[in-house]
Order: C-alpha cells, then structure tokens, then sequence
C-alpha cells in the first residue's frame, strides 16, 4: 500500500510544480501597471515592441535601436531568460538600456506567462 500512495504523490509532481506557472491574466494586469509605459505590444516606445518577444532573439526588432551590449547578447528569450532579466536587466546584460527590475517572483511569472500569448 505504502508503494502505492508513493507512487501516487510522486506522480503528481509533476502536475503541482505547473503550480508555479504565471497567470497571463494577472500579468496583462501587471504589465499594463509596470510596463506600458516604456513598452507596447504593436509599436516601438522607449524600448522596443514585445509583440513576438517570446522565443525572438534580443536586439530582432529592425526598426528598435538597441544598446550594443544587448544586441550582442545573444539571447533568445524563453521563461528562463525572461525571468532572469525582469529580475535584474543591468545584471543579466551590462550596458544596456533596461534600468527598471521586478523583484518579485511570481509578478515575473505573470508578466512572461502574458508575454507568450502576445504573437
């Protein structure tokens, strides 16, 4: 019995660590709040366009005149990525533009799980 409820939990694992994922909903609402006024889903701001930022590489918008540092970063943006930078952009890439964090976890998680419905 006991091999049986171990089985059990172990199997949902997996399931309850999804727990953790943002909700786009709250992150439509975070975004607005922290970043609309720097950025916008259809039009370079201050920074560049994030329509289609999920899975771009940085420094991909043509008509965006990013940092050099930024532009060479490398970086194709994912969860990780996007989380590591929203946490702390100096940090992540030295020199670039991006001088705004969130320090919270799950506002991050919100904000990239909004991000990926943007196309």
């Amino acid at each position: 019995m006991r091999h049986k409820l171990a089985l059990f939990i172990f199997l949902l694992l997996p399931a309850a660590s999804h727990a953790d994922d943002g909700n786009a909903e709250a992150g439509a609402s975070a975004f607005k709040s922290r970043c609309m006024a720097c950025h916008a889903m259809d039009k370079n701001k201050i920074g560049p366009h994030l329509s289609g930022v999920y899975g771009r590489k940085a420094g991909a918008v043509e008509d965006y005149k990013y940092s050099d540092a930024l532009a060479a970063s490398g970086i194709v943006w994912d969860d990780k990525k996007l989380d590591e930078w929203l946490a702390g952009p100096q940090k992540m890439v030295p020199g670039q533009k991006m001088n705004i964090s969130v320090p919270d976890a799950k506002t991050r998680a919100d904000i990239i799980a909004h991000l990926k419905t943007q196309k």
